[in-house]
């Protein structure tokens, strides 16, 4: 019997190793799942941002008719640059992050560092880097506004301490069948050429001085622009999630047909084994005949 106990046990074994496999399957596409739905919620949100900062950017057009021809004026000196990097906080979305900063490579060592993402945080560090200021990436959409909000006032503090006086962010955006890609967009000073001027015969009411109104509305218009960021980074990031977790669950499946297949093998074995020992006794038991 010592053949038998052996395939038992090997059989015992192989279904053990059957199961875990299929645990394994079942967290990756729960995963999936997670990252799939945060993808949707971020992408309905965009568009409201979208909306949001079209709406701010005609209101900033028409906050301009307010102002002579030609101002405000007065171009700034070239200073320091900060950049807004927003890198992966998770992990299971590939080189996420190390594409984010070898897209920005050219400044990382000259530029104040506004890093956000725990992943990215740690990718920086691995290369040397240092950041002004860190945070991590919410778990969840609705984290966003507030993120925008702690970005928005860290930078604030930098630009009045006069350590900085130009802004880009770096984020990455999604391209359906080909994958994340980085992005650069020049957030501060803000360009009025940017915005639709009105007339003058159009300029609107306003309860504000122009100066006071135009800062209030670059300064949401900024606020926007950063919550875009985010969320293109939010949902790239969980994308990646995906791509990388469906790979797994393909790993998974071809794993778990090769194990099904020694099973059934060694099952068959067993069982052949089985009865040839159960023949050869059958026959040992037989009385012999003069």
């Amino acid at each position: 019997m010592g053949a038998a106990e052996n395939m038992t046990e090997r059989l015992a074994d192989i279904g053990a190793r059957v199961e875990g496999v299929r645990q394994l399957g079942a967290v990756v596409n729960a995963m999936r799942g997670i990252a799939a739905a945060r993808v949707q919620q971020a992408r309905g949100q965009l568009v409201a941002v979208d909306g949001y900062a079209a709406t701010i950017a005609a209101a900033i057009g028409r906050a301009l008719a307010l102002f002579p021809a030609g101002a405000p004026a007065g171009t700034r000196r070239a200073g320091r640059l900060a950049l807004v990097l927003f890198c992966a906080e998770q992990g299971f979305a590939g080189a996420f992050s190390e594409r984010v900063l070898d897209f920005a490579a050219g400044d990382l060592s000259t530029a104040k560092l506004f890093l956000i993402g725990t992943r990215g945080v740690a990718a920086a560090a691995e290369r040397g880097l240092v950041a002004g200021w860190q945070t991590a990436m919410p778990a969840h959409t609705s984290g966003i506004p507030r993120l925008a909000d702690r970005i928005a006032a860290a930078l604030y503090a930098s630009i009045a301490a006069g350590e900085i006086d130009r802004l880009d962010a770096i984020f990455s955006r999604w391209r359906p069948g080909d994958g994340s890609h980085a992005r650069r967009a020049r957030l501060l000073p803000v360009d009025p050429a940017l915005f639709p001027r009105e007339t003058a015969h159009d300029a609107p009411l306003t309860n504000l001085p122009p100066d006071a109104l135009l800062n209030g509305l670059t300064a949401d218009f900024l606020h926007a622009r950063l919550c875009d960021a985010a969320l293109h980074a939010f949902a790239a990031e969980n994308e990646a999630r995906m791509q990388a977790m469906e790979s797994a669950r393909e790993q998974i499946e071809r794993q778990l047909s090769t194990l099904r297949a020694v099973q059934r093998r060694v099952r068959q074995e067993e069982i052949t084994s089985e009865i040839i020992e159960l023949a050869a006794g059958e026959s040992a038991s037989e009385p012999e005949h003069a």
